[in-house]
């Protein structure tokens, strides 16, 4: 059988390989640091996920015979001015987005930044009706008031959601099921409203991962020789170095995890041959982050109604392959295209808040001093009120008696302790408990994630 991958999948596909059932401790070791698996790594030895832009032959049985590449990420520029990529770019989002959603009813998820912003510009402009939702955190920043204000300027009906505390806990075990365990737990807030999508009618229209394809690879002025502590900043989650270096000692792994995790990064960029660093980044990070971590809780979606992604589609690949990367840089493209509906682009943008499209290069001190210093003394008026501010997923099921006690109950457990040494599971409970919350929550959350994955998958 053959089956030919996407640029960027939708869905995550596994094959049985050679090689015995054993467990792939140094992917674990990887998936622990940084969320997520690299390349085709899985918890198994035996098993690969299979790859993005590729070809791959199978046998009656499932077992992966071969694999090869179609697709190459490259960095091939025209000669286009930027109003002609700009053209073009509309015109791409506009059809993609048309043909994906066909003339079924759209359910948009809005946020206050520019990926749902710009597919709410386009579907504005098609006939099919469309509902818009947003959620905020309980005691956070209502980021859902800017996607009101985008759902009206667009017409669409919209509703909002407020997500509470310990909203995981009664839907863990479904999660499980949904994304296999493939993903840290604490992220996919999407859990928390399931029941209520599932009672919208419609396809979704998702933005994922438009903020990658149109901004930098790499922040302007990096040189090649600080790309890997670049890209170790950006993978490697606070916390993550330490419960991986602690997973490779116990397991008695050969050499040390950190020299492992660059060799692996080092062999993954040496095959993508672009010489434009951003380009290259770009291209790294979407075959990587794209296809093995955001992909993943797309599964969610899907737990409810068919999803499109005009983003993913090969056609916003391939474009993004030749179009100049400074008409890419800082989100030009997108915010060209937004201006185009100046009341759009008049609304608040969440990463550069209380700023908008037009004025959001106002976002720097001393400018923004006013808003910051309010907002700082709302805050711990609020606080003060018995609000915390919740600005992290993971403050929501870590935080207060209730959440701990049914965290205890996943992560102490006999079975558990057979995979994950019972030393390593209180020393990073106990630093998360006594020493810094921000610094800890990620080990934690892949503790409570590995927890689910003994307890549903793991079968010697």
């Amino acid at each position: 059988m053959e089956l030919k991958n996407p640029i960027i999948p939708a869905k995550q596909q596994f094959a049985s390989s050679n090689g015995p059932k054993e467990l792939d401790f140094k992917a674990i070791c990887i998936f622990a640091a940084t969320g997520f698996f690299l390349d085709s790594d899985t918890y198994w030895k035996n098993r690969t996920c299979l790859g993005p832009g590729q070809k791959h032959w199978l046998d009656e049985q499932g077992k992966l015979i071969n694999s090869e590449p179609y697709f190459q990420w490259h960095y091939d520029p025209g000669s286009h001015s930027f109003e002609q990529a700009l053209e073009e770019y509309t015109a791409l989002l506009t059809n993609i987005t048309r043909n994906q959603v066909k003339d079924h009813p759209v359910i948009l998820p809005l946020s206050g930044g520019l990926d749902s912003r710009s597919q709410a510009l386009v579907l504005k402009g098609l006939d099919n009706p469309v509902h818009a939702y947003s959620y905020s955190f309980l005691d956070g920043y209502p980021e859902h008031k800017i996607s009101k204000k985008i759902a009206e300027q667009c017409g669409f009906s919209f509703e909002s959601f407020i997500i509470p505390k310990g909203y995981l806990w009664s839907s863990i075990d479904d999660l499980a099921q949904i994304n296999s365990c493939y993903s840290e737990f604490t992220h996919p807030r999407q859990m928390a409203i399931l029941e209520d999508l599932k009672a919208i009618q419609g396809v979704f229209s998702l933005g994922h991962w438009g903020d990658v394809l149109f901004d930098r690879g790499v922040p302007e002025g990096t040189q090649e020789d600080e790309v890997m502590e670049l890209l170790l900043y950006k993978m490697v989650k606070k916390g993550g170095m330490d419960l991986a270096n602690k997973l490779w000692k116990t397991w008695d792994l050969e050499g040390d995890f950190k020299s492992y995790l660059v060799g692996r990064i080092e062999t993954a960029l040496s095959k993508i041959n672009i010489d434009n660093l951003s380009a290259k980044i770009r291209a790294f990070k979407t075959s990587q982050w794209a296809h093995r971590w955001t992909t993943t809780n797309l599964s969610i979606f899907e737990a409810a109604h068919p999803i499109t992604l005009p983003y993913y589609d090969d056609a916003m690949c391939q474009f993004v392959c030749r179009t100049n990367e400074d008409f890419l840089a800082d989100r030009k493209l997108q915010i060209a295209h937004l201006k185009q509906s100046p009341e759009l682009a008049k609304i608040t943008w969440h990463a550069n808040k209380p700023f908008n499209l037009y004025n959001y290069h106002l976002n720097r001190s001393p400018i923004n001093l006013p808003y910051r210093i309010l907002n700082k003394i709302k805050r711990v008026v609020d606080e003060k009120r018995g609000h915390k501010y919740i600005q992290r997923n993971w403050e929501l099921q870590f935080l207060g008696s209730d959440n701990d006690k049914l965290l205890k109950e996943r992560i102490f457990s006999e079975d558990f302790y057979e995979f994950i040494p019972k030393e390593i599971i209180k020393d990073i409970y106990h630093n998360f408990t006594n020493k810094d919350q921000v610094y800890y929550s990620h080990p934690l959350s892949m503790l409570l994630t590995f927890s689910l994955w003994n307890e549903h998958f793991y079968t010697p």
